[in-house]
């Protein structure tokens, strides 16, 4: 079995090899359309290769990994072997989401030492923070305890040559007093250190504008997540195009915003089936919106 301490020994070196296969970062960004993997989340862990290969066939040239664990790695793939699958379909990760449940909980760091070891053997930019346990950001209070931490993993990743996003669904947007948990982390986070994957529609969601967004922090939404809202059911996805979101004034301002990466994410509402979806809406970002 793979022990930790082995891991990260030999993802050192592996990494340092990664360094040497070519990289697609350095395409770029605005003819670059990303998927963030999570969309196809059924359909990978049956059939990873096949899988991937739809992804480049579907017009993406970038991905966001996910799911990364010590014991599965990506599926059943070390972070080297997914990266040569990735380079093979002439794809790029610049950043994953990586689960770090217990350093944001109790500041324990073996979860933040393994994804950074797993982001270099992949070649990535970035480590994204996707998600805050419920227990830990119930008050003003436990979000700045949460910033300070993400601002010690920000350092982490610096050192280490990558970079710290944090991703947002609408829960952080609740009222905290007379601020809110996303102001906070704004607020609290080093700007130097820590940056933002802006989730478009969580924004909207949650009843706000990315664009005055943009306008408060300039130059901190570095990464965005692009799903559509369904007209009917807004609390459905829609292929990016076809819902309620006006993206194009939203694609003007990517400048301001900082944005660097985006990725297509389909959470909910596969019609007609995943890829298909994302199809579509990789289409449609090629067509209307860069």
């Amino acid at each position: 079995m793979l022990t930790r301490r082995n891991f990260l020994l030999s993802g050192s070196m592996a990494a340092a090899a990664a360094l040497l296969v070519p990289s697609f970062a350095c395409m770029g960004s605005k003819k670059n359309v990303g998927l963030q993997l999570y969309s196809l989340r059924d359909e990978l862990p049956k059939d990873v290769k096949g899988t991937i290969e739809k992804v480049a066939k579907a017009g993406f040239n970038q991905v966001e990994a996910y799911g990364f664990s010590i014991k599965d790695q990506f599926w059943g793939l070390d972070p080297v072997k997914f990266k040569q699958l990735l380079d093979d379909n002439g794809l790029y990760a610049p950043s994953g989401h990586y689960g770090l449940t217990d350093y944001l909980s109790t500041g324990d760091q073996a979860e933040l030492e393994e994804a950074i070891v797993a982001a270099k053997m992949l070649g990535s930019e970035y480590i994204t923070i996707p998600w805050l346990n419920e227990e830990i950001r119930k008050t003003a209070d436990d979000y700045k305890k949460v910033a300070e931490k993400i601002n010690v993993a920000g350092q982490e990743c610096k050192k280490a040559g990558l970079k710290l996003a944090y991703h947002n669904h609408n829960f952080e947007f609740e009222k905290q007093g007379e601020t809110s948990g996303y102001e906070i982390l704004l607020a609290e986070t080093d700007k130097n250190l820590v940056n933002f994957e802006l989730d478009l529609y969580w924004v909207v969601r949650a009843g706000h504008d990315p664009i005055k967004l943009f306008k408060e922090n300039p130059g901190r939404f570095t990464m965005w997540h692009v799903k559509d809202m369904d007209k009917a059911n807004p609390d459905l996805n829609a292929e990016v195009g076809t819902g309620s979101i006006d993206f194009k004034p939203i694609f003007a301002e990517a400048k301001l915003s900082g944005m660097k990466y985006f990725f297509v994410e389909h959470e909910t509402n596969y019609k007609p089936n995943p890829v298909a979806s994302v199809t579509a809406s990789c289409a449609y970002i090629k067509k209307e919106l860069i």
